[in-house]
């Protein structure tokens, strides 16, 4: 008994539990009456922000002072090994004479940019002082054990970048890959080093280093109620590391907006996209062709969306006018394309959104190239979160485009790593798109059965044909019946429209049908050969009748740089997600810019036609009349056969 009760005099001594939780002591010597209430109370507000969990493990006194040896444009300086922290004494007299009043940083007010200032430093310590929890700690050793018994080539995807871990947050993989510094292909876990996330930044400080965005954020994080929707994806980080949400938080403008970057100039660009739509996500693939850039394919992803009303669930996938395509290309803003700078990182990389009608008409009917739609497995929560994170790089990501490094299929595996965090993509690399697809498949992450049967596959949309496998089908079916002196179709959608005029008369009505479709591929081809004639010509001869039409396409390739680069219209207004706030600007803004995109492509048009050379304005006219020639027959024949008048 007398053991018992020494135990619980003990346990009556010990210090309250806040005691040990997080305590800022301010060093007031020196300061007046006024300057130290006014400090004090700084300080507990500051204290007062910070999450209940972040107290309790940076629990402790840190002192706080006011400086007079820091550079004039510093508000602070924190002492990690000295649990210290010096603010700018120059700050003070403004504090004291106005909290309100405007300050120079991104906070509303004097008083809000000191808090934010104590907060940043704080989260510097808290960063430093590697609070891990017993999980973290157990990965940590594991992954250094195997290091050095395996090596890098035999650590598990698990350990990517926890074999030198020395932060509690600024060097978290999750972090990373949401901050902008992603693991750099083919360099087991290496991360790059510099960060795309150039546009719409909350702080251009926050992009000189890890811990500075960790400590930048974290600040916004606290003080600004609308950081949970102009960053949902990091504040959602937060959340889950500190078990909390600050109790003001703003309600979020409803849906994402984003620019369609489709080629329709007449149609308005800026949309709102409403994540409930979202049924499912596919990969989207283009596959090869003979051209060296094109050989390995193009990765995309395709967002499965639900026409307005509709449920959820398979009838989604009939609703194709509203799906998009989330496409990473090479931004190009000058009509001299160098293979060079695509190898040397001289054009931007950007996340384009695009209607999928276009991008199904552009690879099959234009470049000839089948499309694959395969649905991935991924829950509802991380569809939605790959959806919000894809806006988020949308709004932000200003990258470099590699040919061989940072590609298409680079640029989307970063995408889904960021967007979905799953562990099965943590030691993927792949730089090439098709094996991409393939790294996907036997990770269990892509479910390819729905293209087992091609047929099937294109009947429900899992598949788009190139349509020169429709092409060549139609032209095998007529040589089948004339004998066509054409060894390939590509033979006879070259011949001169002359040649082939030549065997309208004998066609019937179902063979009238089908040199109609052939026709039209042929001004598709005819037309794609011209355009590459006349860049030939300004490139390599420049002469002064062509200079109009360099500075209307470089004007044209300038202008339409928002559509994927869509930051560029709010300045320096906001950051992240754009807020109902920003919406009527964003609106007023897309609007001029594609109003002059469409008058700038009128022109273009336009000046095209008058520079065309003589045999090529002939071979043009003879295709249109082959065109006309051909409706009225197939109308004709459709008349005498019985049939609707067309």
């Amino acid at each position: 008994m007398p053991g018992l009760l020494r135990v619980l005099l003990l346990l009556a001594c010990l210090p309250a539990q806040g005691a040990w939780a997080l305590q800022l002591q301010l060093e007031a010597r020196g300061l007046h009456a006024q300057a130290r209430a006014v400090s004090e109370r700084l300080l507990e507000d500051s204290l007062a922000r910070l999450p209940p969990s972040f107290r309790q493990r940076l629990a402790g006194p840190v002192s706080v002072r006011w400086s007079t040896t820091l550079p004039d444009e510093a508000f602070a300086r924190a002492d990690a090994w000295r649990a210290h922290i010096e603010l700018n004494a120059r700050l003070l007299p403004a504090l004291l004479a106005d909290p309100q009043q405007p300050a120079r940083g991104r906070h509303a007010s004097l008083e809000l940019e000191l808090q934010a200032t104590v907060l940043h430093e704080l989260a510097h310590l808290y960063d430093r002082a590697r609070y891990w929890t017993p999980a973290e700690r157990r990965l940590h050793r594991r992954c250094r054990q195997q290091l050095a018994s395996l090596g890098a080539v035999g650590l598990p995807g698990e350990c990517r970048g926890q074999t030198a871990r020395r932060y509690t947050l600024s060097d978290h993989p999750r972090l990373l890959d949401l901050a902008g510094w992603p693991q750099a292909v083919g360099q087991r876990g290496a991360r790059e080093a510099f960060n795309g996330q150039q546009a719409r930044s909350v702080d251009r400080y926050e992009l000189s280093h890890p811990r500075e965005f960790f400590a930048v954020n974290f600040e916004h994080f606290l003080l600004d109620p609308q950081y949970a929707c102009r960053r949902p994806s990091l504040a959602a980080l937060f959340a889950e590391h500190f078990a909390w949400q600050p109790p003001r938080q703003a309600a979020c403008a409803k849906g994402l907006a984003y620019l369609n970057a489709g080629s329709d100039f007449a149609r308005a660009p800026l949309a709102r996209l409403d994540p409930a739509r979202l049924y499912r996500v596919d990969y989207l693939l283009a596959e090869g062709n003979q051209q060296w850039a094109s050989r390995f394919g193009h990765s995309m992803l395709r967002l499965v969306l639900c026409a307005p009303g509709r449920a959820p669930g398979e009838d989604c996938l009939l609703d194709v006018e509203h799906h998009l395509v989330l496409s990473f290309r090479a931004y190009v803003d000058d009509v001299q394309l160098s293979s060079w700078g695509g190898l040397s990182g001289a054009y931007p990389s950007r996340l384009f959104v695009l209607p999928l009608a276009q991008v199904i008409d552009e690879y099959t009917r234009v470049e000839l190239r089948s499309l694959q739609s395969v649905p991935l497995r991924l829950s509802a929560g991380q569809r939605l979160a790959l959806l919000t994170r894809a806006l988020e790089q949308h709004w932000s990501y200003d990258g470099r485009y590699f040919f061989i490094s940072n590609n298409c299929a680079v640029e989307t595996l970063k995408l889904l790593r960021s967007g979905t965090a799953d562990p099965r993509l943590a030691d993927l690399d792949s730089l090439l798109p098709n094996g991409l697809l393939q790294l996907l498949v036997a990770r269990g992450l892509a479910d390819p059965s729905a293209l087992a049967e091609p047929r099937e596959a294109e009947r429900l949309g899992y598949r788009f044909a190139s349509y020169r496998e429709r092409y060549t089908q139609l032209f095998a079916g007529l040589q089948a019946d004339w004998g066509l002196p054409y060894g390939q179709v590509e033979d006879w959608l070259d011949a001169p429209p002359t040649q082939r005029q030549a065997w309208f008369a004998r066609a019937s009505l179902r063979q009238s049908a089908a040199l109609l479709v052939l026709e039209q591929a042929a001004r598709r081809r005819l037309l794609l050969r011209v355009q590459d004639e006349l860049k030939q010509r300004y490139l390599s001869e420049s002469p002064e009748a062509l200079a109009p039409l360099g500075e209307g396409l470089q004007r044209l390739l300038q202008q339409s740089g928002f559509l994927s680069r869509p930051a560029e219209l709010l300045g320096t207004q906001g950051y992240g997600l754009p807020q109902d706030e920003e919406w009527q600007r964003l609106a007023e803004h897309s609007a001029q810019r594609q109003a002059q995109l469409q008058q700038l492509a009128g022109q273009l048009d336009a000046a095209l036609l008058q520079l065309l050379d003589p045999a090529q304005r002939a071979e043009l006219a003879a295709q249109d009349a082959n065109l006309r020639e051909l409706s009225a027959q197939l109308r004709r024949l459709q008349r005498g056969a019985g049939g609707l008048r067309l």
